[in-house]
């Protein structure tokens, strides 16, 4: 792919003061200082280093990757910042790759707008900086323009952070909520509900000792393995808020196809199964931050599992469910480890705080 050249190397400034203040977002030196040191020296690459009010993207390259373009963005707020798995800067990078694989996009690039409460460490920004950089580097993405703004203390929650992705689907790659069919095989890529466990206990609010990291994690090489070895894939999504219920529930409705799930074969890390009895929460509705929901034709169902499997962030990869008959369209139900079946519905409010 094409890129812009950049002649010479100009200098860069470099923050002195311990923390961020008002003038870091006046627009005049501290400002151009606070982007240098901490955005530019983390994302560094030839479309940012230009720092213009856009970045430019060569057409022609990104048409060898597909016929369309994918856009998506997101924001992103969490308490704590970092938590065990990754912090605000892993899940901006990873929320918005994701947002564009699960379309069956190939993500390229990404924007980044930071608003910083007057008062944070600036230790603390640039190891969420360096974050964003490792993990677009893993995710194979560039950051190539942002935004940086400063509101005084108490007008937020220290950083907040907004991405915005573009990516190229490839032709032939038709991927829709509405095309589940009867008889598909429902699947995931691993064991469900640790990011929202791991912050429910990074908190420290609820006096619980837990292990659980959040699965926090780029997913383009992954669904890239799945749509090679099941082509005729009808949906992916990755289930965050809401959880793997939400999900179900969508493609449900929007196809008016019946879903049902076995809680046998769902995949849970027995740590989050006894968080969730302790707390009286369903781990059906516990965020994810690297996993995806798939429907599949039932003759490419093993292919897709196998793919998966033999992907590091899908070895515990399992079909859960099908679309079946005999139930109203729309529902969701759940075959209970106790023989019973029960309505797998849709959240009503929050089950729990909110974590992102």
């Amino acid at each position: 792919m094409n890129m812009v050249s950049f002649p010479f190397r100009r200098p860069r400034g470099k923050v002195h003061a311990p923390t961020v203040t008002l003038a870091h977002g006046g627009g005049g030196k501290a400002m151009k200082d606070l982007v240098d040191d901490v955005f530019v020296e983390a994302f560094d690459n030839p479309l940012l280093a230009l720092l213009d009010d856009s970045a430019q993207i060569d057409l022609l390259g990104l048409a060898q990757y597909g016929d369309r373009l994918a856009f998506t963005t997101d924001s992103f707020v969490i308490d704590p910042l970092v938590f065990p798995g990754g912090d605000i800067g892993r899940l901006a990078v990873c929320g918005t790759v994701n947002d564009l694989a699960v379309g069956g996009a190939l993500p390229l690039y990404l924007s980044c707008a930071v608003i910083v409460e007057e008062g944070v460490s600036i230790d603390l920004l640039r190891q969420i900086a360096k974050s964003m950089a490792t993990t677009a580097q893993e995710a194979g993405v560039k950051i190539v323009t942002g935004d940086t703004k400063v509101v005084n203390k108490g007008a937020c929650d220290r950083i907040f952070i907004t991405t915005t992705g573009i990516g190229v689907v490839a032709a032939g790659v038709e991927l829709g909520v509405h095309r589940a069919r009867l008889g598909d095989a429902v699947l995931v890529n691993g064991l469900l509900g640790d990011h929202g466990a791991a912050i429910l206990g990074a908190r420290g609010d609820m006096a619980l000792q837990s292990p659980i990291e959040s699965d926090c994690a780029p997913l383009q090489d992954l669904v890239a393995s799945l749509l090679d070895a099941a082509p005729n894939t009808r949906f992916i999504r990755d289930p965050t808020r809401g959880g793997i219920a939400t999900v179900l529930n969508e493609i449900a409705e929007a196809a008016q196809v019946a879903i049902e799930i076995d809680e046998m074969a769902t995949p849970l890390r027995d740590e989050v199964r006894g968080f969730c009895e302790i707390l009286g929460l369903d781990p059906l509705y516990l965020a994810n931050e690297g996993k995806i929901v798939a429907i599949t034709p039932p003759d490419e169902a093993e292919q897709a599992i196998d793919a998966m499997r033999a992907h590091p962030l899908g070895r515990q990869a399992a079909i859960i469910g099908n679309v079946v008959a005999g139930e109203p369209a729309g529902r969701v139900t759940m075959r209970t480890i106790f023989g019973g079946r029960r309505i797998v519905d849709m959240l009503v409010g929050e089950q729990l705080p909110r974590i992102c």
